[in-house]
């Protein structure tokens, strides 16, 4: 009987999205370049806020996060609070030049500012990180919450691996219909929808844990609430020692190679930013960004507190698989049986948005930045369209095949989170000197992207296995070091080897451009909100006075 529920439940909520997304998106013109990638310039704010979110926020990061915060404490906070930052700079730096620009996709900037070869070579890259790094980590963390949860295991008799890509194949299959066939409109309305769900659904997770926590101790949610504030202070510390290394995130970084990451992931990203280029103007792509970072603030209620609580309740067995089974072991125990068909569909939700975004926006790219200019330059946007779904759908099959071998990739944030730092930081430098120096020319990022990814992968994967000095140095340190170095360069090159002409950025908007009036105003109280975030987390707030450490297995 328990099981019929879950399952009435789960297919009642992913049906309702489905349908809701389709009765909205019913007279999309879909054969259109506007239309199918950038939902033809309709979005609002709100949707475009919860897009943003929904394609951040996965079961790679509920995973993820909360496995890295049942290890080490609440620093990991910092990979969600700290981009309204990032945010901010998208929403009033590079915002109003995307529009103007009117681009569709983020590789079409660097042959506009740059040459041919510069767009070639960031959309390669990009694909490169969506087909083998973003794709198949979102279908096996979510298929590992689905294996957890529901101790799939058991109830097939597969192992593991055959349990992951089983259920890694139906998340792809289901997602890539979105993606493919409803174009970015249907993606951001159903992320909004299934965005509502994920708070709903995720503020249950500690709010029963706190709970149960409590009864430990012979009281309900306010005793758990006083255990979680005073079993462990030093865990509630954001401030962690300037040298240790991942899963840690120390103090410094905060400030510097955390900045920098977060920069390139929610100003440059085509998954994350193409929504904000489908905005209906710049007020609402504003406002959307806005909002989002506010969203972003809130997270670590359901991304960064449940691995706490899970620690506090079961102990080290959550740092087994390097805490990946953190969150799938407090939803098993603190969700109330009748619930978990809703939770399982907000789960199911939250993988197809991210999966769906990305998969949408991998499409994009190769079919305006590879497949018309270099392949069929007279193509219509109708044959346009059909040549991305086309590449979707083989992007589909690749990430189902790659996707249960990340079990044995190590923790998923820290693998992520690494591999990325390879090549955000060049890309983002390169498309912000194009956007603020007059003088930078097609050169620099011939110069600038293969001298960094050389350098980091050198840092990363060579001298800190041969060099004891760089042994336990956290890679977001190298990203720091890097991004000066990628400056010096940048200086460098523009003094030898200036651009002809200066560069202008022509006007090409399709949508108005005026400003959200309230917009500065209400960025400066998001992020005001940041800084009491991490007083509050801090030896003055709630923790404990001094950077102490604990063991992390």
């Amino acid at each position: 009987m328990d099981l019929l529920i879950t399952a009435v439940e789960f297919l009642a909520f992913t049906v309702l999205v489905a349908v809701i997304s389709w009765w909205k998106t019913r007279g999309d013109k879909l054969d259109t370049q506007d239309g199918y990638y950038l939902a033809g310039h309709s979005l609002i704010g709100i949707v475009i806020a919860g897009s943003l979110l929904m394609t951040n926020l996965s079961a790679e990061q509920l995973v993820g996060n909360n496995g890295q915060s049942a290890r080490v404490g609440m620093s990991t906070m910092g990979w969600e609070v700290t981009s309204a930052i990032a945010l901010t700079f998208l929403a009033f730096v590079l915002m109003p030049r995307y529009l103007k620009t009117g681009l569709t996709t983020v590789p079409e900037f660097f042959e506009t500012r740059y040459d041919k070869f510069a767009r070639r070579l960031v959309s390669l890259i990009v694909l490169f990180s969506y087909v083998v790094i973003m794709l198949p980590n979102i279908l096996y963390a979510g298929a590992q919450v689905f294996v957890e949860i529901f101790n799939v295991e058991g109830l097939t008799g597969l192992n593991k691996f055959w349990c992951l890509a089983i259920l890694g194949a139906i998340i792809a299959v289901v997602g890539a219909c979105y993606a493919l066939f409803g174009g970015l409109h249907a993606v951001a309305l159903s992320d909004s929808i299934n965005g509502i769900g994920l708070i709903i659904g995720g503020l249950m997770v500690p709010v029963f844990g706190l709970i149960k926590l409590g009864n430990m101790y012979g009281g309900g949610f306010s005793e758990g609430l006083h255990q979680f504030l005073t079993l462990d202070p030093v865990r509630l510390n954001v401030w962690n020692p300037a040298n240790l290394n991942e899963p840690y995130l120390p103090w410094p970084l905060l400030f510097t190679g955390m900045v920098i990451n977060n920069l390139y992931y929610w100003s440059t990203n085509q998954s994350i930013i193409q929504r904000t280029f489908g905005a209906k103007n710049l007020k609402e792509a504003q406002k959307g960004a806005i909002f989002a970072s506010f969203m972003k603030i809130c997270t670590p209620l359901i991304i960064v507190f449940p691995g706490i609580i899970a620690y506090f309740l079961y102990g080290e067995k959550v740092w087994t698989n390097n805490g990946d089974v953190a969150y799938a072991m407090i939803v098993n125990d603190v969700m109330p049986t009748w619930l978990l068909g809703f939770f399982a569909a907000v789960m199911f939700g939250a993988i197809l948005s991210s999966f769906n975004s990305v998969l949408n926006s991998a499409s994009t790219i190769y079919a305006l930045d590879i497949h018309r200019p270099i392949f069929n330059p007279t193509c219509s946007d109708a044959h346009c369209v059909k040549v991305g779904q086309r590449f979707g759908t083989v992007l589909t099959v690749f990430a189902i095949v790659l996707s249960p071998f990340m079990l044995y990739m190590g923790g998923i944030t820290s693998f992520v989170n690494s591999a990325f730092a390879a090549f955000n930081t060049p890309i983002f430098v390169c498309l912000a000197v194009g956007f603020l120096s007059k003088k930078a020319d097609a050169l620099l990022p011939k110069v600038i992207i293969p001298i960094h990814v050389v350098l980091y992968c050198f840092l990363q994967f060579w001298a800190r296995n041969h060099i004891a000095a760089l042994a336990n140095v956290h890679y977001l340190y190298f990203t720091a070091v890097l991004f000066v170095i990628d400056m010096i360069i940048v200086a460098i090159v523009i003094k030898v080897h200036p651009r002809e002409t200066d560069f202008v950025l022509e006007n090409h908007s399709a949508v108005d451009l005026t400003p959200w009036k309230y917009g500065k105003v209400v960025a400066a109280i998001s992020l005001i909100v940041m800084v009491i975030a991490y007083i509050i987390f801090s030896p003055i707030g709630v923790a404990a006075k001094g950077f102490v450490t604990y063991t992390v297995m």
